[in-house]
């Protein structure tokens, strides 16, 4: 079984392995999912072992992740009977049975809402390695804060501030078009089914405030700065021209927005791991909208042509990564 939220020692909180992931690549923040404590989400279940009861993580640190990241039991992972998170191959009895669970699969806890405020984290005095250190055969006494139920939370994560989690929720579920047509998606003031929320590129001209994406055609290097050309062009035609014709798009990541970011040393893996990969690989962005501009050409400077074009302002909401599911659609 895997799922996505589990409690976290040091921080006292529930996370999702989203947010994990995030608080792993943040430079500002000392967190290293491999050393830290996760737990059952099930207060219940969670408060009847000790802090030795860990849970295990799927491509919590992988920068380039393709398989759905979560978090799973493992062989000594241990819950109460009746726990919503028990598993074949870790019952309440915390024996392991045949039958390995599997690391694929498709996200199934979609965030109603994206929230353009990141999360704020404070760690506890005590570290998970003392915490660990407890005697084994009493029960770990929880917090006041974490012996609060989540029950919307430990179902289906209602909100998150983090990008990847809904793009998740759309790239491995895109062949279900049914359900990406009933699931909600708001952000900000716009509210709109994630089929509806995330729009392809050259269809950028329906409606502004969404989650475009495209295949990428090239991404351009310029050593300090980046330049994502996407395959697809967006058909349009200006007040002087006869018909339309196709424009096309791209989008442009200054060095000072890179300098800046907070998880700048895995962003730059994650762009040149890109930049060199053969892979199909997919942008997806929020928060700017593509419009037409006229560029000088490189050949003749004095001449111009047009291009749908943006800078992004915010790389937590950016993505470049490869989305099997996709491909050819």
């Amino acid at each position: 079984m895997k799922f996505d939220l589990a409690y976290c020692l040091s921080l006292d909180d529930k996370l999702s392995i989203y947010d994990v992931r995030d608080l792993n690549f943040d430079e500002t923040m000392e967190f290293d999912s491999a050393k830290e404590h996760f737990q059952c989400p099930n207060d219940a279940c969670r408060s009847a072992f000790d802090a030795a009861n860990v849970l295990g993580t799927f491509n919590a640190k992988n920068v380039n992740y393709v398989r759905t990241p979560h978090f799973k039991n493992i062989p000594s992972t241990r819950h109460v009977e009746g726990c919503p998170y028990v598993s074949l191959k870790t019952p309440a009895s915390g024996l392991e049975v045949d039958g390995a669970e599997s690391d694929d699969g498709r996200e199934e806890h979609f965030p109603s809402e994206l929230l353009l405020t990141r999360r704020e984290y404070v760690r506890q005095p005590s570290s998970p390695t003392v915490a660990a250190d407890v005697v084994r055969d009493e029960p770990r006494v929880p917090s006041a804060a974490s012996n609060v139920e989540h029950p919307s939370r430990e179902s289906a994560p209602d909100k998150t501030s983090v990008f990847a989690h809904p793009v998740e929720c759309f790239v491995s579920n895109f062949e279900d078009k049914e359900l990406l047509k009933r699931m909600p998606l708001k952000i900000g003031e716009h509210s709109a089914p994630y089929g509806s929320f995330f729009k392809k590129i050259e269809y950028l001209q329906d409606n502004k405030g969404l989650i475009y994406w495209g295949k990428i055609k090239e991404i351009k290097d310029y050593t300090q700065s980046f330049r994502i050309d996407f395959e697809q062009k967006v058909w349009f035609k200006q007040p002087d021209e006869a018909k339309k014709k196709p424009y096309s798009v791209n989008v442009y990541l200054s060095k000072k927005l890179i300098d800046n970011y907070r998880k700048r040393k895995a962003f730059l893996e994650e762009i040149k791991h890109a930049v060199d990969s053969e892979a199909e690989l997919y942008c997806f962005f929020y928060g700017v909208t593509p419009e037409l501009k006229q560029v000088p050409s490189k050949k003749n400077p004095e001449q111009t042509f047009g291009v749908f074009s943006a800078n992004i302002e915010n790389l937590d909401h950016f993505i470049v990564r490869e989305a099997p599911g996709l491909a050819d659609k």
